[in-house]
């Protein structure tokens, strides 16, 4: 394993999952496995599955990262913190949660509290990074050399 090739892998497909992100679910899937599409473009050669899964992780912790700090400047510096909460409560009246509950409002607020924040993130950054680690070892997994006989 070339670690600096990894590396770059890693930040490329993390910065470019910033942007795949935006599909749920699969787009964290597809960020690990273009990690190690860009790994075996300069490596020449498929990385093992297990390679695979520790490159997509490190795209997925950087496509994180990215996304973590740019909710925290806009909640912090220039004050959505209310923006987010009128968009949490639309998500749960969409889905059949009274939003005029006070229970509810008075959860949703907990969220955007620094622990809240904390668990929210780091619950956040390991679903992103066991998803992002599944789509590199489905890449590596799927691109491995054929054995055919001749």
């Amino acid at each position: 394993m070339d670690r600096g090739k990894a590396v770059r892998a890693a930040l490329k497909a993390g910065v470019l999952g910033v942007f795949i992100g935006m599909i749920p679910l699969l787009g964290m899937v597809l960020t690990g496995a273009l990690a190690v599409f860009f790994y075996r473009r300069e490596n020449g050669a498929s990385p093992p599955t297990v390679l695979g899964s520790r490159i997509g992780g490190a795209a997925g912790v950087v496509a994180f990262a990215i996304n973590a700090l740019m909710v925290t400047i806009r909640i912090f510096i220039f004050h959505a913190q209310q923006e987010y909460i009128d968009a949490i409560l639309k998500i749960a009246q969409k889905f059949g949660a009274n939003a005029a509950d006070p229970d509810i409002q008075a959860s949703i607020h907990n969220l955007f509290t620094p622990s809240g924040l904390v668990i929210t993130f780091f619950f956040g950054m390991i679903f992103t990074v066991v998803l992002a680690s599944v789509g590199g070892a489905l890449a590596s997994l799927l691109n491995r050399p054929r054995n055919t006989r001749g």
